[in-house]
This record gives C-alpha cells, sequence and structure tokens, in this order.
C-alpha cells in the first residue's frame, strides 16, 4: 500500500495531515524560517539553505525572502532565475520552473487541488495534486497566480494578477482572469 506521500507525488487523492507530511512540512517551515531571517548580506547562507531545501537550485539564481512553500524538495528551479518578494509555492506536486525566469512580487504557485464534486472528501482533508511547469525566459508579473496542472511555456510574458488556469504556449503574452493569450511575441 501506497503511503500518503507517494500518493500525494503521483497525483493521487491523499491526506495532508498524513504524520510523515507533518513532519516533512515542520522540517520545511524551520529552514523557510532562517533563510526569511537572513541578513541582507548573507547571500552565501542563502544560497546554503536553498540548496538543503530544494531539489535543485541553479547558478545565480536569486530568491528574495521572504519565500514560503510547503516541503522543497518537489521544487526545481534552473539557472539565472528571479524570484521576487513574497513568493509563494504551494509543492504538493513538481514544480519545474526553467532558466532565466523573472517572477515578480507576490506571486502564487498553487499545485494542490481539492475534490469539487465530493465534499464529504473536502471535510475529511482529501486532496491532490497536479504539477506545474514554468518554460525558461518567461516572465510573470507581481502577483500572478498559477494553478495546478499549468505549464508556461518559454519566452511567455504573463500579465501582473492573472491567474493561470490553463497551460499558455510559447513565445506568447498573456493575461486576465482567467488568464487568455493578447498576442504572440
Amino acid at each position: 500500500m501506497a503511503t500518503e506521500k507517494e500518493r500525494m507525488l503521483r497525483g493521487d487523492l491523499y491526506r495532508d495531515n498524513d504524520p510523515e507530511l507533518l513532519a516533512e512540512r515542520r522540517a520545511c517551515r524551520t529552514l523557510i524560517a532562517r533563510y526569511n531571517d537572513t541578513a541582507p548580506d548573507a547571500d552565501g547562507e542563502r544560497r546554503e539553505i536553498l540548496d538543503r531545501l530544494l531539489g535543485s537550485c541553479g547558478a545565480d539564481t536569486v530568491i528574495v525572502p521572504p519565500l514560503r512553500c510547503d516541503y522543497g524538495h518537489p521544487i526545481r528551479i534552473g539557472t539565472n532565475t528571479f524570484l521576487n518578494y513574497d513568493a509563494v509555492i504551494l509543492d504538493c506536486a513538481p514544480v519545474t520552473i526553467g532558466n532565466d525566469v523573472s517572477i515578480g512580487p507576490r506571486v502564487q504557485i498553487l499545485t494542490p487541488l481539492h475534490p469539487m464534486e465530493d465534499h464529504e472528501l473536502r471535510r475529511a482533508r482529501w486532496e491532490s495534486a497536479a504539477p506545474i511547469t514554468i518554460g525558461d525566459n518567461a516572465w510573470l508579473g507581481g502577483g500572478v497566480i498559477v494553478c495546478a496542472g499549468v505549464t508556461i511555456g518559454e519566452n511567455t510574458v504573463i500579465g501582473a494578477g492573472s491567474v493561470v488556469t490553463r497551460d499558455i504556449p510559447p513565445r506568447v503574452f498573456a493575461a486576465g482572469n482567467p488568464c487568455r493569450v493578447i498576442r504572440d511575441l
């Protein structure tokens, strides 16, 4: 029988109050608290924490504190990527952020899903998650929300405040709620 963590990472329904998952989230919060409390000139310390926290984090990538995430290990970030203040990454499924990506302040990357049709499952704290991928050289403006299961193509720009509920192709400008393609780039 699969553990709740295995079920979570597969995208199956799982219980988020499982002791193993609770312990992992607690360990993540400890590292995040250290990261967010670093001095402005503590680049080396922040990098050391990111290397322990994330699945991978490329060279020359900068994440401006504060940062929030659930587990850390499902997050993979490429090289020369920038995440501005107040990034929230709910990483119950893999989150892949490419190389040379720019992410504005208060962006939310949200992999969890909750049962829509069955309120009893929601009440019992069952959920699932779907991966998110952001392609190389994408730019997400401030306040963008990226929903579970979405892929954003390379060289794409997402306008500030957009809510991305479905895949966005490469080399376009997209914006709105729900986010839609405005024009090719």
